[in-house]
């Protein structure tokens, strides 16, 4: 049984990390999408209306068929902001939304949650299950979850040590340079 999670779940964490995990969309990256949809539209409008050259407007129509992909990604918002004109588009308010968006969309779950909300799904999903089977592989996420702390910790206190201690630095550095590949690529991972 630990074969058999450690088989799919090691992998899984080494081949993808924790770097593709991503909040859903909040509000004002709806509302920005949806905006970025109207200012394409408009803008569109605008170039043909203004008699723009042939290419400006080819750019134009594109950018806003290209928004509604991003508009049907994220979702509707809730509310939607002022935007039926360039003037209200142009706002104050439109400028802050979208660095309100911007600020948002680099947020990432933290690695270690989610690896110990990973942990206690499987230890919820093992109990379920019941069984010998069960038990065993819920004894073992358990202790798996134990150590994942641990890991932290120790990794944790390393960095504060090497950022204490600047001189040791090379010397620490020095002193891992037997681990293994896959144990390096994990702690790389993990400080990241």
């Amino acid at each position: 049984m630990r074969q058999v999670l450690a088989t799919l779940i090691v992998p899984c964490f080494l081949v993808c990390g924790c770097d593709s995990l991503r909040f859903a969309p909040g509000e004002a990256q709806k509302q920005s999408a949806w905006l970025h949809n109207r200012t394409a539209t408009i803008a569109a409008d605008t170039a043909r209306d203004e008699a723009g050259s042939e290419k400006l407007q080819a750019l134009t129509k594109l950018s806003q068929l290209q928004s509604r992909a991003v508009t049907s990604h994220y979702g509707l918002p809730k509310e939607f902001p002022q935007a039926d004109t360039a003037e209200e588009i142009l706002a104050e308010s439109n400028w802050q939304l979208a660095r309100t968006a911007l600020s948002e969309s680099a947020d990432r779950p933290d690695a270690w949650q989610v690896a110990d909300n990973a942990l206690e799904l499987a230890i919820g999903i093992c109990a379920l299950l019941g069984g010998v089977y069960g038990t065993r592989a819920v004894r073992f996420l358990k202790q798996a979850k134990v150590k994942s702390k641990a890991l932290q910790e120790i990794i944790a206190g390393n960095e504060l040590f090497k950022k204490q201690n600047q001189a040791a630095a090379l010397q620490f550095k020095e002193a891992h340079k037997a681990q293994s590949p896959q144990t390096r690529q994990i702690v790389a991972q993990i400080k990241t």
